[in-house]
């Protein structure tokens, strides 16, 4: 059909193909003011919608952008708010356990040291002397002694007398001083034991001074992130990040420890359940063993919750104090009693391949050797079993991590292709105005000669049209010349 086409103006290719390509060029040429215009219109048409589209993908981006922002902040208000709540628990049971006691403390440190300070006093006093000693022993030195044996006799006595007195209230003088130096030594244990009672207190105050400079740490970010700061912003994005990224880490961590508590039970599974039956192309064995490891991690999940070190459930954490202690005992005993049975199984794994190693030997006619340490797998498999279910109650902790930094960081990627689909969209408006412009300019291309011809003709006709004007204004002049040589001939006929 398209040969007879080609050749219906003539046999000749060329010639058929020559006519074929005026007429189509004729065509073109007669259609182009059309076509240019349904080129322009249509490029500037898919370049509008473009920029519309575009314009309503902004308003998007910054929806999104809006809402990644609040969340950011909510989650940061929630989390300051956290951390300064545990700040003044700490502050609460630092104030309760060390300076509860600091008032009968103190009343009693008062007591002491006044009753040392008091024995201190007395025990520094001088020594003292009878009354007016100093006088009656000069005196008794001044007494004439004119040989009377009876009156040196009582002079004797009296100076005897001072001197029994004296030395009689010196020694209880000493007495007292020793008896109070003793009470000062007995007491010295007491003082140490009151100087560490002081040093515990010191320690406490600091200890209230470093938590009260976190609670303002905290409430500065807290004031930063109400008032919605950019900086406050960036850095909650930073940390969400970084959140995502390590808890990604150690729950990727977490998939591969239960892959070996997976392939740790798995065969006795086959064994207790049956190996031969299939729910689809997956064996009911392998599905039961998967049960109990998520069984595991539920159960641990549950416990965290009780224990109000993860909020994945909100519920869980309104229970009173009671609810939340009997469901913290219910998951720990499920989560012991799922890791026993675990440990049993892997010990159970642990014969079932001993058995079928001795089978292999059998069958292949060899004698059965018994392994030396075999038990040393068995334990390790068996305490393996029972304390990778408590390995794995922990993921909760990551999983929180990992669910509530996921919403920044979808929120992030959502805005990154809102942001490069807007970037595409007005490339292509563009992209697509400028393709129209190559084909009016292509399309001109094709139909050149024509184009060439009508552009010569328009000259021609250009210059045949100056040449007439500039014509006619000459010979309007010549006419204007002569009638005026005239009208000067005729003046001097008429003087």
């Amino acid at each position: 059909m398209m040969t007879d086409i080609l050749y219906i103006w003539s046999e000749s290719p060329a010639v058929s193909v020559a006519v074929w390509l005026v007429i189509t060029i004729t065509v073109l040429y007669f259609g182009r003011p059309h076509a240019h215009q349904l080129l322009r219109n249509t490029g500037r048409a898919i370049n509008g919608g473009m920029r519309l589209a575009a314009a309503s993908i902004r308003q998007l981006e910054e929806r999104v952008s809006q809402r990644n922002r609040d969340v950011l902040l909510a989650q940061g208000r929630e989390e300051t708010e956290r951390s300064i709540e545990r700040e003044f628990t700490r502050v609460n049971k630092i104030v309760e356990r060390d300076l509860g006691e600091y008032p009968s403390l103190h009343r009693k440190l008062s007591d002491t040291l006044q009753k040392v300070e008091a024995d201190y006093h007395a025990s520094t006093a001088e020594a003292p002397l009878p009354p007016a000693w100093s006088e009656v022993a000069r005196t008794i030195e001044a007494l004439p002694k004119s040989g009377d044996p009876q009156v040196i006799k009582v002079l004797e006595n009296i100076k005897s007398a001072v001197d029994n007195s004296h030395r009689e209230t010196l020694k209880a003088h000493q007495k007292n001083v020793a008896e109070r130096h003793k009470i000062l030594h007995g007491m010295q244990p007491e003082w140490r034991k009151l100087n560490n009672s002081m040093e515990k207190v010191e320690k406490s105050v600091a200890s209230l001074e470093d938590q009260s400079k976190a609670i303002d740490r905290h409430m500065a970010s807290y004031e930063s992130i109400r008032k919605g700061d950019d900086k406050a912003v960036h850095a909650l994005a930073s940390s969400s990040l970084t959140q995502f990224f390590i808890a990604a880490i150690v729950l990727v961590i977490a998939a591969f420890g239960g892959l070996i508590n997976f392939h740790l039970i798995a065969l006795p599974m086959s064994e207790m359940v049956g190996g031969s039956s299939y729910i689809g192309a997956v064996r009911i064995s392998d599905v039961a063993a998967l049960v109990i490891i998520l069984l595991e991690i539920s159960m641990g999940i549950f416990l965290l919750e009780s224990l109000r070190v993860t909020r994945l459930f909100p519920m869980i954490g309104r229970m009173d104090d009671r609810m939340r202690k009997r469901m913290a005992i219910a998951a720990f005993t499920l989560l012991v009693i799922f890791a026993t049975i675990e440990s049993s199984l892997a010990y159970m794994r642990d014969l079932l391949a001993m058995d079928r190693e001795a089978l292999t030997q059998t069958l292949a006619g060899a004698e059965v050797a018994e392994a030396q340490f075999r038990w040393i797998p068995s334990i390790a498999q068996l305490m393996l079993g029972f304390f990778l279910p408590f390995a794995l109650a922990f993921v909760a902790i990551p999983l929180e991590a990992f669910m509530n930094s996921l919403r920044t960081v979808m929120g992030l990627l959502a805005l990154g292709a809102l942001r490069m689909l807007r970037l595409v969209v007005r490339l292509v408006g563009s992209v697509s105005n400028h393709v129209s412009k190559m084909l009016v300019s292509l399309y001109d291309l094709f139909i050149m000669v024509p184009l060439a011809i009508e552009r010569m003709v328009n000259r021609i006709r250009d210059d045949h049209a100056r040449y007439r004007s500039e014509g006619g204004i000459t010979g309007s002049h010549g006419r204007k010349d002569k009638s005026a040589k005239h009208d000067v001939a005729l003046k001097p006929r008429e003087a």
